[in-house]
């Protein structure tokens, strides 16, 4: 991968006057479809400026959290009540609300199992017994007033109609609902409980009904949650505490409260230790676990208090049979956070779970000094069931994984911290914004990672998830970036990760430059911290920002399958004299534009690369330049360190030597 990241600069060689000739009629590519105005992104108004970031009238909508939840292991089931303090800043009188019921997906009768295609079940929805939410009551207290109101449930989503519109600017609800459900064995591979030597490891999401995003952009998102496309949340602070036997250990996104009540003084000392230690400090170790004399009672239950201030979502972890060890994380501010890590025994050694908080630690202070820094306390990576899924400071990982698959599945759920959970994206609809632009920073994070430990492992190029050093693999996909998530094959849906995070790459080492490109990823980052950009957004601030009109590369490789392929198709000389200079013919194949990057070796040994631009392509797909030679050339080849995802490379070499 290193190659991926790596492109050497290119010598400045006078190449004399360019021109251009008709297109070959044969070829697929077509000026037109780059040079004319007619891909162009929204315009920009009052609430999402021209360059990108939010305009001066942008707002959007606040929801803030109590939850009060009690999990119950005769029936593995949660029981709870919600109450959703909601801030309508819009411009917009509102009617109704729309909340989202993400538990709903294992009812019987969801669109999720009903739109499952057989044989498959790739979520597992399917057969799951008394799957859902079970809302009892919903109660609004609106204007001093107190009301119960009968919710309209449709699959995944919950409308509230309101006795009185809610008011623009400012206008302010409170919705408690009280619900339970039953925790699935596998969450559709987002949550769910692993069984292990030392007892059950609950890993609980998507636990409490929460709010639809209400934009300026679609109004109420009311996309219905069917397993692929992940999740679009508002904004707010939560406060939250979970009830469980005595003899668990709870795990929270957020601060712990009460540390006292729920901790032994030994476990609050060692956590004091591991506040001020770069090197991971055992909080409970292997010959501890389990034990009654690491619980402050092992009696009935106990409640766990935790707040998350600013954050869209919440997450926690639960067992009794898990090793727990932490440490520091030093944040480019000189703030300091905890990074902390629980897995089972089984999962323990050196080249497992015993390194996940040292990988935890050192994602985080890769991601806050080149992106932005890690806005909480406290990230917790919990091993179990979940191949690996992402909440704001918790994680949930794969308790089988090793090696540099662990590090790289650390890096990428944690890194999710900041993208979608920092910018907070529409993932239900735009899956690349947030998977693809994470696997892209995994990849620097890979570089950086105790001086490259893994840049040379393949184990953490996954087959068709985080991508190959087959580039051109992603040109392969049928369905274009910009499909809706869920519309998206499922077989297919892996160039998410992958070409995303290859086409910006390209940007950053061919099109722009690593230092215009990487400032203008971090304006974009900064612009929307906490904020809800949408793929126009990110085409504006990165345009802007890096100072490129990149409206052709935004078309065709978000909005098209077109594929590359360029070739060398003609050397020829100046009056027939080497000494006077090489003409180069070039040919753009296919449908897709990219620069060329060409290798030119002449018979006395002498070597150049140059680097012409996509505007070569502007009128037409071939291109001759002059090249100053002085003798004959021996070799020109096209993209000689396979950066570009050129289909054919059979033709991208010509010869000048006699077979």
């Amino acid at each position: 991968m290193k190659k991926l990241f790596f492109f050497c600069c290119l010598q400045s060689i006078s190449i004399g006057f360019l021109f251009a000739q008709e297109t070959d009629k044969s070829s697929k590519y077509n000026a037109q479809n780059f040079y004319l105005p007619s891909f162009n992104p929204t315009a920009g108004n009052v609430f999402r400026s021209a360059k990108g970031i939010p305009g001066p009238m942008y707002w959007q909508n606040k929801a803030d959290y109590l939850i009060h939840a009690t999990l119950n292991e005769k029936d593995t089931s949660i029981t709870g009540d919600v109450s959703i303090a909601y801030t309508n800043n819009s411009p917009d009188q509102l009617d109704y609300l729309w909340l989202q019921l993400d538990q709903n997906i294992f009812e019987s009768s969801s669109r999720s199992v009903a739109a499952t295609k057989y044989p498959g079940d790739y979520f597992g929805v399917i057969g799951k017994v008394n799957g859902g939410y079970h809302i009892k009551n919903v109660t609004i207290t609106q204007d001093g007033k107190t009301y119960t109101v009968q919710p309209i449930i449709s699959d995944t989503r919950m409308q509230v109609r309101l006795n009185a519109p809610m008011q623009p600017k400012g206008g302010k609800i409170s919705v408690k609902i009280n619900f339970s459900f039953n925790i699935p064995l596998d969450g559709a591979g987002r949550f769910g409980r692993q069984y292990t030597k030392e007892g059950v490891i609950y890993q609980i999401g998507q636990w409490y009904p929460r709010m639809c995003v209400y934009d300026d952009v679609e109004g109420w998102n009311t996309l219905p949650y069917m397993g692929l496309g992940e999740f679009y949340c508002d904004y707010g602070d939560y406060d939250y505490y979970i009830t469980a036997p005595a003899g668990m250990i709870v795990y929270g996104s957020g601060d712990l409260q009460n540390a006292a009540e729920v901790l032994t003084s030994e476990e609050i000392k060692r956590l004091a230790a591991a506040a001020n230690s770069d090197k991971t400090v055992t909080i409970i170790g292997a010959d501890e676990v389990g034990k009654s004399s690491m619980r402050p009672t092992a009696k009935g239950n106990l409640t766990w208090h935790f707040m998350l201030k600013n954050a869209r979502d919440v997450a926690w972890a639960a067992g009794t049979g898990m090793i727990w060890d932490a440490a520091r994380i030093n944040l480019p501010s000189g703030r300091k956070a905890l990074a902390m890590s629980c897995y089972p025994v089984e999962s323990m050694g050196d080249t497992a779970w015993t390194r996940s908080t040292e990988y935890l630690k050192s994602a985080i202070e890769i991601y806050s000094k080149n992106f932005f820094e890690y806005p909480w306390n406290v990230a917790v990576s919990n091993a179990g069931i979940t191949g690996g899924m992402e909440y704001p400071g918790m994680i949930f990982n794969s308790y089988k994984e090793t090696k540099a698959r662990l590090w790289f599945l650390v890096a990428h759920e944690i890194g999710h911290n900041w993208y979608p959970m920092i910018v907070g994206s529409n993932e239900r609809k735009y899956m690349w914004q947030d998977e693809g632009f994470n696997v892209y920073i995994n990849y620097i994070a890979n570089d950086i990672f105790n001086k490259g430990e893994y840049q040379t492992d393949p184990a953490y190029f996954a087959k068709g998830f985080f991508g190959s050093r087959n580039y051109e693999q992603f040109m392969q996909y049928k369905d274009p970036l910009i499909t809706v998530s869920d519309a998206m094959d499922e077989e297919q849906h892996y160039q998410y990760y992958g070409k995303t995070a290859y086409g910006l790459n390209l940007l950053r080492t061919v099109v722009v430059g690593k230092e215009r490109f990487d400032y203008a990823f971090r304006k974009y980052t900064e612009a929307w911290a906490f904020k809800h950009p949408t793929p126009y957004d990110f085409f504006h601030c990165i345009n802007n920002a890096a100072g490129e009109d990149l409206n052709w590369f935004w078309k065709e490789w978000f909005f098209t399958t077109w594929k590359l392929d360029q070739a060398v198709t003609a050397v020829n000389y100046v009056d027939n004299d080497p000494s006077k200079g090489a003409l180069i013919t070039i040919d753009n194949k296919a449908g897709m534009i990219l620069p060329a990057i060409v290798k030119i070796i002449q018979s006395n040994g002498e070597t150049a690369t140059i680097q012409l631009p996509v505007e070569i392509w502007q009128r037409g797909g071939i291109w001759t330049f002059k090249y100053p030679s002085k003798n004959k050339i021996d070799k020109v080849i096209l993209d000689p360190e396979n950066l570009l995802p050129d289909v054919d490379r059979k033709n991208n070499e010509w010869s000048g030597r006699k077979p």
